[in-house]
């Protein structure tokens, strides 16, 4: 009985088609991959949104952003030590609220974030979400930062929380609306990490000093098209281009677009 074999032509014509097939198909999977993770950014934010709310009902303030203590939260403080303040920050007082997936993924991590240094990307502080530090104001900081100092507000301090960001893709976690103003009011150097808080994909961020590793997250940002995910302060989210959260310097100040950084 004669032998059934491909020949050296037939495999290679083989070899070529699924060449072609993987080169045609590859794009379409990568970027239905970045679609997911943006879906799943998307779920981890409404998750944080969730815990916010249930703390907001039980304590009838939002939580601080930062808050100094010597006393470390549960796990001890995040963060690296070197550069980061030692304290209980925003999801440590909802940590008992937001860990509601069996364990299997940690709500905090965003798992788009585009973080190149091994030292940042696996500090839960940067590369994830950003609470708004209008809203969820910190115990301390620098004088110059005096805005951003006080007792957090509620939800019902906002005359339009629909409107109103609260949690956000960020680079830090915690931002402000100094971050992503074209001209902030004082000069946002890279020494002290906070400085670098940013929403990735915003143009602005080509001029702006960051830290190492943090420049194709800001610069290229995270999600399809430049967009980021969105937390109101109401609890719905959106997914919007990076360039919608950009605060603008005017002759009379600043205009503080929608969605709204300043919840006035």
């Amino acid at each position: 009985m004669r032998r059934v074999a491909f020949t050296l032509i037939e495999l290679l014509a083989v070899i070529t088609t699924i060449v072609l097939l993987m080169a045609i198909f590859a794009p379409a999977l990568q970027s239905s991959k970045m679609r997911a993770r943006t879906v799943l950014c998307g779920s981890n934010i409404k998750q944080l949104l969730l815990a916010l709310a249930v703390y907001e009902t039980e304590n009838k303030t939002l939580p601080f952003s930062f808050n100094d203590s010597l006393v470390p939260p549960s796990g001890g403080y995040p963060g690296g030590h070197g550069y980061d303040r030692m304290g209980w920050w925003w999801f440590n007082y909802i940590a008992e609220y937001s860990r509601k997936d069996k364990g299997k993924r940690n709500v905090l991590q965003c798992p788009s974030k585009n973080l190149r240094n091994l030292k940042l990307k696996n500090n839960i502080l940067c590369g994830n979400y950003g609470v708004n530090q209008s809203i969820c104001k910190s115990s301390s900081g620098r004088k110059s930062r005096a805005e951003f100092i006080g007792k957090p507000l509620s939800t019902t301090d906002l005359p339009h929380p629909g409107q109103t960001l609260l949690i956000v893709d960020s680079g830090y976690s915690m931002i402000n609306w100094w971050h992503a103003a074209d001209t902030p009011p004082v000069s946002l150097g890279n020494i002290i990490i906070e400085d670098t808080a940013y929403i990735p994909g915003l143009k602005i961020n080509e001029e702006r000093l960051l830290w190492p590793g943090q420049e194709r997250d800001a610069i290229e940002g995270r999600h399809p098209n430049k967009t980021v995910n969105v937390g109101f302060a109401d609890g719905h989210i959106i997914r919007t281009k990076a360039a919608t959260l950009l605060v603008e310097k005017t002759a009379d100040g600043y205009k503080n677009r929608s969605p709204l950084w300043q919840p006035d």
